[in-house]
């Protein structure tokens, strides 16, 4: 069994592998503040309830693939990859690990590790040239071209960010529920609130994708765009550009990764 674990910005999102399949998976908030200690406690009582695992810690878990936003979490997965699951192959997403993506940016290090990893799984699943967009903390749009490699992208403000900012700068607005309102024209509040925010970033994943398959391919409709992230169930009834939805997608490229670099370990 493989375990991924992709930490974000806001969440950490974790799967469990049985060759190619999932076969469970869990999301849990990302806390800068958790020590290795405290990491290992949260995975043991998430993974002691999976019939297919044992009750102590690792038991179960033949490889560990990890990739993170946050370099004080990495720090503290590392910990404790080393220390509770010393004898079990880890391989950590950082500049020197095989991905098979060339990535052709002017510096390939500020380059988030879970968009070449998303990349990667977009490569394996649909060939190229792709778009994966990826609905999280920030909104992501990221290219791969024709030959697989990794090209450039564009980071937006993500949707919880912008509710947020809304509901603090407007004096008579407030935090609402993310969920479609019942048309686009709202009748109350609320729902001008909700239209604007699904309307609004439906119409930016719309005008942000043609632009840039115009820019990645000579004929935009060879473009495939992936949607990924906790946030896109969302927006996907309402964009029109996106062709396919793989929530796992991140979690499926670290599977990759790993198989990539076990061998070299």
């Amino acid at each position: 069994m493989l375990l991924t674990i992709d930490v974000g910005n806001t969440h950490t999102v974790l799967g469990l592998f049985d060759g190619e399949d999932i076969v469970e998976h869990w999301r849990i908030s990302t806390d800068a503040r958790r020590t290795a200690d405290e990491l290992a406690v949260l995975l043991q009582g998430l993974m002691g309830m999976h019939p297919l695992l044992g009750e102590e810690l690792g038991d179960g878990i033949d490889g560990i693939a990890i990739c993170s936003t946050v370099p004080s979490v990495l720090h503290e997965l590392r910990e404790v990859t080393r220390r509770y699951y010393g004898d079990v192959p880890a391989v950590l997403v950082e500049p020197g690990i095989k991905t098979g993506v060339p990535i052709l940016v002017d510096n390939p290090k500020e380059v988030g590790a879970d968009r070449i990893i998303n990349s990667v799984a977009a490569v394996e699943l649909y060939g190229g040239p792709a778009i994966v967009v990826d609905f999280g903390t920030a909104t992501t749009f990221d290219a791969v071209s024709a030959r697989g490699e990794y090209v450039g992208g564009v980071i937006a403000p993500g949707i919880e960010i912008s509710v947020e900012a809304l509901g603090i700068r407007g004096a008579q607005l407030r935090k609402i529920e993310l969920a479609r309102p019942r048309a686009v024209i709202g009748k109350n509040t609320v729902e001008a609130m909700q239209s604007g925010i699904v309307h609004g970033f439906a119409g930016q994943v719309d005008g942000v994708v043609g632009r840039m398959a115009r820019e990645l391919a000579d004929d935009p409709d060879d473009v495939t765009v992936i949607a990924t992230g906790g946030l896109a169930p969302i927006i996907l009834g309402e964009a029109s550009v996106i062709d396919e939805h793989e929530p796992w997608l991140t979690l499926i490229g670290l599977r990759l990764v790993y198989e990539r670099n076990i061998a070299r370990m």
